[in-house]
């Protein structure tokens, strides 16, 4: 089976809120595009290593235990990373990769942003968003 691959920018929303109320200009908000993001439908969330998460400023949440290949480990999560993928926007809490692991988007993001995997074609397909469909749900 092959790989599917995007584009990511990452944004420190912290950054463009300082932006906007005026107490830090516009370029100096820190950012990151990512471009052969492996999309990973094993990951949960958006997952990066320390470096791009140094780069971006992104505040510690919390730590905790993961889930990986090789067992359980310890890992810390970051806050406030807003990213745009074809085209859609989203604020997301990342995991920061032990070992210099390569980035991946996991399915939380893809989800709240209604992105699916065509794995047939190896591609990301955006779902409907109105006005006669849309993928976000109320009941």
């Amino acid at each position: 089976m092959g790989q599917v691959t995007t584009t990511v920018t990452i944004v420190n929303r912290l950054d463009q809120g300082a932006a906007k109320r005026g107490l830090i200009s516009h370029d100096r908000i820190r950012s990151v595009t990512l471009e052969n993001l492996l999309v990973d439908t094993g990951a949960t969330t958006l997952c990066l290593p320390k470096p791009v998460i140094e780069t971006l400023g992104l505040d510690l949440l919390r730590e905790v235990t993961v889930q990986t290949a090789t067992g359980l480990e310890t890992a810390r999560i970051f806050q406030d990373a807003k990213i745009s993928v074809l085209g859609r926007e989203g604020t997301f809490d990342c995991l920061e990769l032990p070992g210099g692991r390569d980035p991946l988007l996991g399915v939380i993001p893809l989800e709240a942003l209604g992105i699916e995997l065509d794995l047939q074609k190896q591609e990301l397909v955006l779902l409907p968003t109105g006005p006669d469909r849309s993928y976000m749900t109320i009941y």
